[in-house]
Order: C-alpha cells, then structure tokens, then sequence
C-alpha cells in the first residue's frame, strides 16, 4: 500500500476558478474538495446529506433563510441536509468541502453555477 500527502496549498495553486469544487481524496463514499469561492453562490440545499465547509483561507458567510454566519480561517460548520443556504465571501475565500460522492455543488437548482462534478486535482 502507499501513502501520501496532500499539500492544500500545492492543490489551491493548480487552478484560479471560483465555485468549481476539485477533489483531492476520498474516505469511504465521502470526498475531500478544495474549492475557491468569490462573490454570491446561489440558493440551495442538499435533500439527502449535510454538507462540512472548512475555511482555510479568507473570510465567507453562509446565509440561511432565518439568519448568517460568518467563517474565517480555522473554523467550519456542518450544514444539515435540507436547509437551505446561500455561501458568498467578499474577497476570495478558500475552503475544504466534505460530502458524499456525488453532491453536485448547486443540489437541485441549478443553474451557471453548477459545476461538473468529480473533478480531481
């Protein structure tokens, strides 16, 4: 068997896009993406699993229909599965998304926004 390791910074050098998760390693049926956000995403949610956001670098929000949070460097949140969310970060914000293979980034609505899916860096 071999082993590695996965540098983020090396992974976050290979591409400049926003809102395009890329993954980097799989656990189980779970998968580990980095991805780059900027701006406002759209509103959605994911009927079937909850979704982690791990900010790396930068600062975002996640906006819910009853309130916001905001993230900064070092800190997550497990969104439940269900409820609606709206990410966005002023600036260019890093983070490490953790769900299931197969979640496509945008859930059920679509949209530009939606990015294709199991996409590995």
């Amino acid at each position: 068997m071999s082993y590695k390791v996965i540098n983020f910074r090396e992974k976050l050098a290979k591409f400049p896009d926003h809102w395009s998760p890329k993954v980097i390693a799989e656990m189980n049926d779970y998968q580990f993406k980095l991805v780059k956000i900027q701006g406002e995403f759209t509103w959605h949610d994911h009927p079937d699993t909850d979704e982690v956001f791990i900010v790396i670098s930068g600062q975002m929000e996640i906006e819910f229909r009853d309130n916001t949070i905001c993230l900064g460097p070092g800190e997550m949140t497990v969104v439940p599965k269900g409820v609606e969310h709206k990410p966005r970060a002023e600036q260019e914000c890093e983070i490490l998304l953790v769900e299931p293979r197969g979640v496509v980034n945008t859930g059920d609505a679509g949209g530009e926004l939606t990015a294709d899916n199991n996409i590995w860096i």
